[in-house]
């Protein structure tokens, strides 16, 4: 895991997920400035040894030395972070390019031409990526039609050419550099988005895991109350239900924790006969078609865990209608109630949002409506198709 990821998974829970950061300033990579020092090294080598048999040399000696701590000054002040280019930086390149353009114009000879390609290095690295291209093409006819000594192709050939790969060379070198960084702060924005989106669907899961297995341990607790008065024998029952669903709440989470909970369309149903018996309401369960998907058995299943809980919680009905159409593309699944529940239009709660979210993501929508007779959860998933896994348990 990234820091990024790391830094994600350190925050409070319940925290709002960071801000998006905006792009970092584009700056020179730091690999690039062992191999431009050494560079600049090698590039000097001609400069200084002709400024060593210069009469006199002092002059000579301050145009070399003027070249390469222009050089680095160039390279040290593109290193900080900026939105554009620094003045400073570009102070330092037009001082390079006036002694290399000086020394070519004074001495007329060929050891200093290498400063051509030390300043086609420096505009490469460090001025704007779209400017730096056609400077370095500037920079290599510079070198071209500056020197007065010797014909025009051996100039062409020979300065022009060098200075040029040099210079372009630098500069594939340096956006080699600028994407690796970019792609690295990428994968760190990307882990980040990760791990956010894995904290929401966690959250989401658990909600729908407790929500509703805590309403059935609501309902058989009030069953307790109301019957240990009048038929124990009743209320231990029910009071070993509530034992059941416990142990049963627990093997759940374990297995939503390590990621390998799936969820079943029929256990579903089992389970949502049992909790709306509880309750005290009637349930007809209505289906057709044949076997789905487990992709899309799995979603069915969490609408009609949902819909069951808010049917028990909120509804106060005496009966309750699951109606589950698999012959037909968009599968359907609903569940209607008799009772007083919320009114249509009312916010969603966390639950009915979660699944929701479940939907749409899988292509399908859901809809939450006040019937004439009740409260109306309708939800549509497009067919994914049956799998084979369910077809040899049939026997198919």
């Amino acid at each position: 895991m990234t820091e990024a990821a790391e830094r994600a998974e350190e925050r409070e829970p319940g925290s709002a997920p960071p801000r998006p950061s905006l792009p970092r300033p584009v700056r020179l990579p730091g690999r690039l400035l062992a191999p431009a020092f050494g560079l600049t090294v090698l590039l000097l080598i001609a400069p200084a040894a002709t400024a060593a048999s210069a009469v006199p040399a002092w002059p000579a000696w301050s145009l070399v030395a003027a070249a390469g701590l222009s050089f680095v000054g160039t390279v040290l002040t593109a290193r900080r972070d900026r939105p554009g280019v620094r003045p400073l930086t570009v102070a330092f390149v037009a001082l390079l390019a006036a002694v290399t353009v000086t020394a070519a114009l004074a001495y007329r000879t060929d050891g200093w031409q290498t400063l051509f390609s030390l300043l086609s290095v420096a505009v490469a690295l460090v001025l704007p990526v779209r400017a730096a291209p056609p400077l370095v093409a500037v920079t290599a006819v510079l070198a071209t039609i500056v020197p007065v000594h010797g014909s025009f192709g051996e100039a062409l050939w020979g300065a022009a050419l060098t200075t040029f790969l040099a210079g372009i060379t630098t500069y594939g070198f340096r956006r080699m550099g600028e994407v690796i960084e970019e792609l690295g702060r990428t994968r760190e924005a990307l882990a980040v988005a990760a791990v956010s989106a894995e904290r929401l669907r966690f959250s989401r899961d658990l909600h729908d895991l407790l929500g509703h297995t805590l309403s059935m341990v609501v309902v058989k607790a009030e069953a307790v109350r109301r019957l240990a008065p009048r038929d124990t024998e009743a209320a231990m029952r029910h009071a070993a239900d509530i034992e059941a669903i416990g142990r049963q709440a627990l093997t759940e989470v374990r297995e939503a924790v390590t990621g390998y909970r799936d969820a079943s369309l029929a256990s579903e149903l089992d389970s949502a006969r049992a909790a709306l018996a509880s309750a005290g309401v009637d349930c007809v369960v209505k289906e057709s078609g044949p076997a789905l998907s487990r992709e899309t058995d799995m979603l069915l299943s969490w609408v009609v865990r949902e819909g069951v809980t808010n049917v028990v919680r909120h509804s106060g009905a005496r009966r309750c209608v699951i109606t589950l159409r698999r012959d037909r593309d968009p599968v359907l699944v609903e569940i209607g109630d008799d009772g007083t529940g919320a009114v249509a239009g009312e916010e969603d709660g966390s639950g009915l949002r979660g699944l929701r979210e479940r939907l749409t993501a899988a292509g399908g929508r859901l809809t939450a409506v006040r019937g004439p007779r009740g409260f109306v959860l309708t939800a549509e998933i497009p067919h994914a198709g049956v799998d084979d896994d369910d077809d040899r348990k049939d026997g198919l």
